[in-house]
């Protein structure tokens, strides 16, 4: 500790000095692209998979935003091989003329200099953009190996190339004729290995499932998607008439349906952008459904961002549908039984929606655009939404009943489990006397460097408990699987005794009320047998945390474990394989002769304490994945389809999925 201190105050010292001699000779100036590169995370977030992935969706973005303008009807992606991205559009192409006051093109101003583009002000080339700040060609240029551009304008091909991280290789020239009505950019670039350390792989389902995704955002947009990579190439076409109509079809066709018809509203309202005369207009677009499920399903984009974190037009949706809903049920008698209105929640229970504003003068948080923050929007989607949602109501009487019916159902339920939550409120700290699953807690309370392993079974947790640090170290034991969330209506979550064990040991509540601040551990690890039951229990517990604790996923604070599979011991050493290809790597570096004995675990109780900290839980060897989602709509799908109502989707997973091998012989 005392060395601890003596450092910090030297740092201390050391900061004082170099703040007292700070000159105008130690303030260092970036050019061009150099603070992209510097700095990347920045400008994409981080330069693991999401940040890669991040680049195509900068490129991808732009043609989009030709298609917006009414420019553009066809994308064409293709992952090539050696990893390159290549994306075609027929737009307007960029232009190719010299820009006002420099030397240089349009085409290599859009791409060496950062918030250059037509995205800016009252008479830029966009009346709706993606693009906020500008700043995504030059972005992915230096953040590439290399970097080619070809704009087709009035018959010709005119091409750039830029290599190291963005450095210009010549002028834009013309390298020759193409037919005159051909128009139009095709973009090809390399991720640079120096920046992408991790991985420059893409990954085809990732871009497969966001252009799809971008296709049922823009109505009649054709979106093609090639992976070059393998013996055969894969192309797949996204078009759909409907456009978000038939997303959120999409998105409840494993849910059980309450009704065929999809809710559909939209709507347009001026708007005038601030300290100027000029006008435009915000488009909004508003598709639901209901389903027999308990949890909704609600997500919202502004001009093509899916804006996960919400804002006003999500505001504007909910204050919409309680106004509506409400007044529905009251003048038809509905609400004879309840002496309360019905909630947002009860009227978002089993509710799949789709929330699409084109802004002219987007207002988001950050360059990562997750919420919305024009409070003009708020008025604009709860009026759109509010007059389309009371017309279909009146106008379909039955599909009407069987919502309110649902909704005051929702409502019902809301309130039984309203004291199955005050009972959890009130236990408030830890009681371990009361907690089922036996709580053996850490002593430190710092939550940044305390966790909390998630075990099924007494023999495991007893491993677990002799062989962990107990200073940072909590161990919570459950008895069997937990309730399958998915399945269950929120009261008899709330009643179930394990999940109570754990909402009571991570301290930050659940649902709408779940504050990430309060959570007692930054890692939440959950421990299961390497076996179908193990995993059975970890897609459970993932479930759960899902629908109501996600933030813990969103922030990256759930971890599953890797317990080895088998144990080989050799002239008084222990070695460990997680996995069968581990395994023959140890005998063949060993040298072992056939037959020799190996141990298979069925089960963490069969490790004793110390095996369990060494493989298991000592953070100097052990493995450990960290559970994520880029895609929040796709993960919504995968928790449906495997853990909903509907048997189907699960056979068909299973089917497309399961590999079958030779039983080992051990």
């Amino acid at each position: 500790m005392e060395e601890t201190k003596k450092d910090v105050l030297v740092e201390e010292e050391l900061e004082m000095k170099a703040s007292a001699d700070y000159e105008a000779g130690d303030i260092q100036v970036l050019k061009g692209l150099e603070a992209v590169r510097l700095r990347p995370g920045m400008y994409i977030g981080t330069t693991s998979s999401p940040g890669l992935h991040h680049l195509v969706w900068e490129i991808v973005d732009n043609s989009i935003d030709e298609a917006l303008a009414g420019f553009c009807d066809k994308i064409i992606l293709q992952i090539n091989k050696g990893n390159s991205i290549t994306v075609i559009d027929n737009g307007r192409g960029i232009p190719v003329d010299i820009v006002k006051d420099t030397d240089v093109s349009g085409v290599e101003t859009v791409f060496t200099t950062l918030h250059a583009g037509g995205k800016f002000g009252e008479g830029g080339g966009y009346k709706v953009s993606g693009g906020l700040h500008g700043v995504g060609g030059s972005v992915v240029n230096g953040l590439s190996e290399w970097l080619e551009v070809n704009v087709y304008k009035d018959g010709k091909d005119h091409y750039l190339r830029f290599e190291n991280g963005g450095n210009p290789i010549g002028k834009l020239e013309v390298i020759g004729d193409v037919p005159h009505d051909q128009r139009g950019t095709k973009v090809t670039f390399s991720p640079d290995p120096t920046i992408f350390t991790e991985s420059t792989e893409f990954s085809y389902t990732n871009i497969r499932e966001r252009m799809k995704q971008m296709a049922y955002l823009n109505r009649k947009l054709r979106m093609v998607v090639i992976d070059d990579r393998g013996e055969e190439p894969i192309k797949e076409e996204f078009y759909y008439e409907g456009g978000i109509k038939e997303y959120v079809a999409h998105i409840n066709k494993n849910k059980d349906p309450l009704f065929s018809e999809v809710i559909y509203s939209s709507g347009s309202d001026e708007y005038t952008f601030p300290n100027s005369d000029k006008k435009s207009l915000i488009h909004i677009e508003v598709a639901m459904q209901y389903n027999n499920t308990y949890n909704p399903t609600i997500f919202t984009f502004c001009n093509n961002i899916n804006t996960h974190e919400g804002g006003m037009h999500e505001a504007g949706f909910a204050l919409a549908i309680n106004r509506v809903v409400n007044d529905y049920a009251r003048a038809n008698n509905y609400m004879k039984d309840l002496e309360e209105n019905l909630s947002t929640d009860d009227i978002k229970e089993g509710l799949s929606a789709i929330v699409s504003v084109k802004h002219p003068n987007p207002q988001y948080e950050g360059q990562t655009k997750t919420k919305l923050g024009n409070s003009e929007v708020r008025r604009i989607v709860s009026g759109v939404l509010g007059e389309g949602l009371n017309r279909f109501l009146l106008e379909n009487p039955r599909i009407a009943k069987l919502i309110i019916e649902k909704v005051v159902n929702a409502a019902k339920a809301r309130i039984a489990s309203r004291k199955a939550r005050e009972q959890i409120r009130r236990k408030g700290g830890i009681d371990i006397t009361t907690l089922p699953g036996k709580l053996a807690d850490c002593s430190s309370r710092n939550p940044e460097e305390c966790e909390i392993f998630i075990v099924e079974g007494n023999s495991a947790g007893g491993s677990a408990k002799n062989g962990r640090d107990r200073v940072t170290q909590a161990i919570l034991s459950l008895r069997g699987k937990i309730l399958n969330v998915e399945k269950a209506q929120p009261h008899k979550v709330f009643d179930n005794a394990e999940i109570g064990s754990m909402i009571t040991a991570i301290g930050a509540g659940f649902s709408e009320e779940f504050d990430l601040e309060k959570i007692r551990y930054h890692k939440i690890v959950i421990m299961t047998d390497a076996d179908v039951d193990g995993s059975h229990i970890r897609i459970l517990l993932l479930t759960f945390f899902y629908r109501y604790m996600r933030p813990l996923i969103e922030k990256g604070f759930i971890y599953i474990a890797q317990p080895p599979l088998y144990k080989v011991e050799h002239r008084g050493k222990t070695y460990y394989a997680y996995n069968d290809n581990q395994l023959e790597e140890i005998k063949t570096s060993l040298e072992l002769k056939p037959g020799h004995p190996f141990q298979r675990y069925k089960g963490l109780g069969e490790m004793d304490a110390q095996q369990l900290w060494e493989t298991t839980m000592d953070p100097k060897s052990r493995k450990m994945l960290r559970v994520t989602f880029s895609d929040a709509i796709e993960a919504e799908t995968v928790f449906t389809d495997l853990m909903g109502e509907v048997v189907i989707p699960r056979k068909e997973f299973i089917n497309e999925n399961a590999k079958f091998v030779k039983n080992l012989d051990v």
